[in-house]
C-alpha cells in the first residue's frame, strides 16, 4: 500500500485528469478500499483544497475552485509542454506577462528531472524565433476581454482608431484573435449594426461590463477566418489578389495565418487575399514562394511586375555580346 502522503499526491493527480471520478474507480487506481479514498479526500480539504462530493449511483467526487492553488502533477509530455508555452509567452505578446512567465519557468526547471530539462534545452538550443515584432497588449484588457465574451455581456470602451482618433464604443464581444503578430477583438458593433474588428492593443475596457446578450452566429461561421480577411482587407495601403498555381494544401504549409486568406481555385490552384504597404515588397515575398501565380488584382501590381521584368531581362542579358549601333558611318 502506498504511504499516505504520497496516495494523496496520487490521488490529486488523478481528480485533476478528468472532471468526474467515483470512489470506486479511485479505490481501484489507487489499490485501496473505497473508505481509505473518503479518508484521503477529507485529508486533502483539511489542506484546504475544494473537492466536491455527491451520493447515489452517480455520484463521486470532482475538484472545485478552492482558495489554494492545488499542486499539479503533471507527466513527462505535460511537464515539457507547460515549459515550451512558458517560455513562448516570456517573449510574447501580452505586456507584464514576461517577468511571471519566466518566474513560473524557473519553478518548474527546478523541479523537473534530468531527462526533461534535457528535452527541453534541446528544444530550446534548436529554435530560433522569427515572431514579428508587433504590439503587446496589456494582460488585464485581455482577460477583461475575455470574461465578457465567456459571461455574454456587452462591452464598453474608449477604442483609439487607425489615424488615432477616439471613440466610444459599444459591443457585443464574440471572440479574441491571435494572429501571431497582433490581438484581435471580433465583435458586433450595437451602434454601427454591424461586426467589426478592433485591435485589442488599441482598446481600453470601461467598467461595468453588461447587459447580457444573445450571441450571434459570425460572418461566415468562423471568428479567425473573418478576422484574418478584415485585416488584410483593411490594415494595408494596399490589397491584392493572387492565383497561385499549387494546390491548396501545398500553400498553407508556407503561408502562415497572418500572411492573407487562402481559398481553393480547382485542384492546382488556390487564390491568396492579402495586403501590403508596398506592391514591391508584396512581388518579393510571392516570389519566395517558388511556385508560379497570376495577379488578379490590383492592376498596379501587374505593373510593377513588369517593370521589374523588364529591368530582369536587361540584366540577364548577355554582356558579351557585340552592341548593335544605330545610323551609318560618314559617306
Amino acid at each position: 500500500m502506498l504511504e499516505t502522503s504520497v496516495r494523496l499526491l496520487r490521488l490529486m493527480a488523478l481528480l485533476q485528469s478528468r472532471r468526474d471520478w467515483s470512489g470506486a474507480d479511485l479505490a481501484e487506481r489507487l489499490g485501496v478500499t473505497t473508505r481509505t479514498v473518503r479518508n484521503d479526500v477529507e485529508r486533502l480539504r483539511i489542506l484546504g483544497y475544494r473537492i466536491d462530493s455527491s451520493t447515489g449511483t452517480a455520484g463521486g467526487y470532482r475538484l472545485g475552485a478552492g482558495r489554494a492553488l492545488p499542486p499539479l502533477v503533471l507527466d513527462d509530455d505535460e511537464a515539457v509542454a507547460v515549459a515550451v508555452g512558458l517560455r513562448a509567452a516570456a517573449a510574447g505578446s501580452v505586456t507584464g506577462i514576461e517577468d511571471t512567465s519566466l518566474r513560473a519557468l524557473t519553478k518548474l526547471e527546478q523541479t523537473l528531472p534530468p531527462r526533461l530539462r534535457g528535452r527541453i534545452d534541446a528544444l530550446r538550443a534548436a529554435t530560433v524565433s522569427a515572431a514579428g515584432g508587433g504590439p503587446t497588449v496589456d494582460a488585464e484588457v485581455l482577460t477583461t476581454i475575455a470574461g465578457a465574451v465567456r459571461d455574454q455581456l456587452r462591452l464598453r470602451f474608449d477604442y483609439t482608431g487607425r489615424g488615432g482618433t477616439g471613440s466610444v464604443r459599444t459591443v457585443e464581444p464574440h471572440r479574441l484573435v491571435y494572429t501571431g503578430r497582433r490581438w484581435y477583438l471580433l465583435a458586433w458593433d450595437i451602434d454601427r449594426d454591424d461586426w467589426r474588428t478592433f485591435r485589442a492593443d488599441r482598446v481600453q475596457p470601461l467598467p461595468p461590463a453588461g447587459p447580457r446578450f444573445v450571441p450571434r452566429e459570425p460572418p461566415g461561421g468562423d471568428a479567425a477566418e473573418h478576422v484574418l480577411r478584415g485585416v488584410g482587407a483593411r490594415a494595408w495601403r494596399h490589397q491584392a489578389r493572387v492565383r497561385l498555381h499549387a494546390p491548396l494544401a501545398a500553400m498553407g504549409e508556407r503561408i502562415e495565418p497572418g500572411g492573407g486568406m487562402l481559398t481553393p481555385d480547382g485542384d492546382d490552384a488556390c487564390v491568396l487575399e492579402t495586403g501590403t504597404d508596398s506592391l514591391r515588397d508584396l512581388v518579393i515575398y510571392l516570389t519566395k514562394l517558388d511556385v508560379g501565380f497570376t495577379v488578379l488584382d490590383p492592376p498596379e501590381l501587374r505593373d510593377v511586375l513588369r517593370e521589374l521584368a523588364t529591368r530582369y531581362l536587361t540584366a540577364a542579358a548577355d554582356a558579351t555580346a557585340p552592341t548593335q549601333r544605330g545610323g551609318s558611318g560618314p559617306g
